[in-house]
């Protein structure tokens, strides 16, 4: 909490109490000098929450903000004259362009509980603080001290809440509640909601919505007349949520000190052109150390870096210093296969679709692959084939994407994608094909649909889930159409094939991850001589060595593997110059 304020301060409280008074007015964050505590700030960990309407001096809440601590993100709410405060100091201050939405508790009424495959629950270990700000890294936010969680939480003032899957124990969901009455001592009435975020990789329905609703109704239980929450004004999904949950728009505004976390809130969009989410992330890491974007192609992902005296083109992972051997041998999987396995990779049996007795092949390993020899994303790609129809069928899609087709020995397991970059394995992340939970009354093929807009949405429009063969396939396998009720919590995998950019999820492992699938990946880049690539594999479980490898990408994806810092190590590899000195230092000690 602040200190008392000054007898300037008070003295201005005093007379514009008097003036309120005596023109009838009494705002309900407004109480009567004798009650007024000092001016309020909570500390919530990411950064301080300044109760703007317990400052009655605006250049005292200007001096506030001005006290903010490196690395974290302070918020001045409830800012009565907002136009003045930003005026006394353009330069540091700006306007937050988010909307407040307030809920009125008193009129609230819980839903019926409906949650399946996760539960909301308190933050109660250290392992819960650890997942949460592995959360946080992953949506972009500032993450807490893990002492901050044990020593200074006061909860009976702040309500950290998780969402847990039930089958993993991974925390999937986090949201923040401040009770404004316990925290400021009287001085606010209210609550607010702070800090929800929901993985990306979540396979749940409705985790955002549980969290909102299980903060109410703990706000609720305690007779607190509203919950307020803060929103960008253009995250139209989240609005939308709120406003079916009863929240109404409120005249509330918020101010920030210009810093690098808020950068993106001040400075404007980064370029008029909208990139990709693969290609944004390396522009955004570039940017964030001087070095010149240009944006050559936005639809097609193609830039321009450019620092001192060197200028790199890329296709957003896909650099100029990828060679255009290395990316034929990448574009045709038949090659790639030769190439790493004459390396001493592990690779499964193949033969090609033209050339090699494909009925000997099924009948010797069972089940099969199909796939085009070249392509990229999952695209024609057909797994777990067992009868002849089925291959002939899946050989004949596969040719639309490419005129030679490979057929490959089925091998089962985990897909793993190692991001290489330098020849240092940078990421490691287990990656789950698409999948669908039943409810018992919702027909399959709106589940997928529901599903695709929640991946769609995750993922900026990157990772959505295709209704075709491969998915028909699954269904039928599993003995479902499209038209037919998945049974109340019953989970059902609707593709095989586990990219992203078909509905499929990504989770990290990199800290886990055995060092002889880390050697293979390392070999595998050093055969091709790609310095940036993904390469998969298919393991058994990523703690143990056995593997197989399955393809090398030469434009691998770099998001959604927070929180590696993929992006980092590119643009590190690009311009080394443009790492900090103690970086430097460290990568040329451990060179060494």
């Amino acid at each position: 909490m602040a200190d008392k304020p000054s007898s300037r301060s008070k003295n201005a409280m005093e007379h514009r109490l008097r003036r309120m008074r005596d023109q009838g007015m009494k705002p309900d964050y407004w109480v009567e000098e004798a009650e007024r505590p000092a001016e309020q700030i909570v500390d919530c960990g990411w950064g301080r929450l300044l109760f703007g309407n317990t400052f009655v001096e605006p250049q005292d809440l200007v001096d506030a903000l001005r006290d903010e601590l490196p690395d974290r993100r302070d918020i001045a709410f409830y800012v009565r004259d907002p136009h003045v405060v930003v005026g006394l100091a353009p330069q540091e201050l700006f306007l937050d362009p988010s909307h407040t939405y307030r809920l009125n508790l008193s009129t609230y009424r819980a839903a019926k509980d409906q949650r399946k495959g996760f539960t909301v629950r308190r933050l109660s270990s250290r392992v819960d603080a650890e997942q949460i700000n592995a959360l946080y890294s992953r949506r972009g936010m500032v993450p807490i001290s893990e002492d901050y969680f044990w020593s200074d939480l006061n909860p009976r003032e702040i309500t950290v809440l998780v969402a847990e899957e039930e089958e993993t124990g991974d925390i999937v969901g986090t949201a923040m509640g401040v009770d404004h009455q316990r925290a400021t001592k009287g001085a606010d009435r209210g609550t607010s909601l702070w800090c929800l975020a929901v993985s990306p990789q979540a396979r749940f329905p409705g985790i955002g919505e549980a969290l909102v609703r299980r903060l109410a109704e703990v706000f609720q239980a305690r007779g607190n007349p509203h919950m307020d929450l803060s929103v960008m004004h253009d995250n139209k999904q989240a609005i939308a949520l709120y406003e079916q949950l009863g929240f109404e728009r409120v005249p509330v505004f918020s101010v920030k000190l210009k810093n690098p976390i808020n950068e993106a809130l001040f400075a404007g969009p980064a370029t008029e052109e909208k990139l990709n989410p693969y290609a944004t992330l390396i522009v955004n890491e570039a940017r964030r150390r001087g070095i010149r974007a240009e944006i050559i192609d936005a639809e097609g992902g193609f830039f321009r870096l450019t620092h001192g005296g060197r200028s790199v083109r890329c296709r957003e992972s896909l650099s100029e210093f990828t060679s255009a051997v290395a990316m034929s041998i990448c574009d045709d999987k038949a090659t790639t296969r030769r190439i790493v396995e004459g390396a001493g990779v592990s690779v499964p049996s193949q033969i090609s679709a033209d050339t090699g007795d494909v009925s000997s092949f099924l009948a010797k390993h069972g089940s099969v692959v199909v796939k085009p020899a070249r392509g990229e994303q999952g695209k024609g790609i057909s797994i777990g084939l067992t009868r002849a129809d089925e291959v002939d069928a899946a050989i004949e899609a596969a040719r639309t994407f490419s005129n030679d087709v490979l057929i490959e020995e089925c091998v089962r397991g985990q897909d793993l994608r190692l991001v290489v970059i330098d020849y240092r394995v940078v990421a490691a992340a287990i990656r789950r094909p698409a999948e669908i939970l039943g409810d018992g009354k919702t027909r399959i093929e709106d589940l997928i649909a529901s599903q695709s807009r929640r991946r769609s949405a995750a993922t900026g429009g990157e990772s959505q889930i295709v209704v075709d063969a491969e998915v028909r396939r699954c269904l039928s396998d599993a003995g479902y159409g499209l038209q037919d009720i998945l049974p109340e919590g019953e989970r059902l995998a609707v593709r095989r094939t586990a990219n992203l950019h078909t509905g499929g999820t990504i989770h990290d492992v990199t800290g886990e991850t055995h060092h002889g699938l880390i050697e293979a990946a390392v070999r595998a880049a050093k055969a091709i001589q790609i310095p940036v690539t993904g390469i998969d594999l298919m393991v058994k479980d990523p703690r143990q060595p056995e593997y197989h490898f399955i393809e090398a990408n030469e434009r691998p994806g770099l998001a959604n593997h927070e929180p590696q810092p993929t992006a980092e190590r590119f643009v590190d590899f690009l311009f080394p110059l443009s790492m900090p000195k103690s970086a430097r230092d460290t990568l040329n000690r451990n060179l060494s």
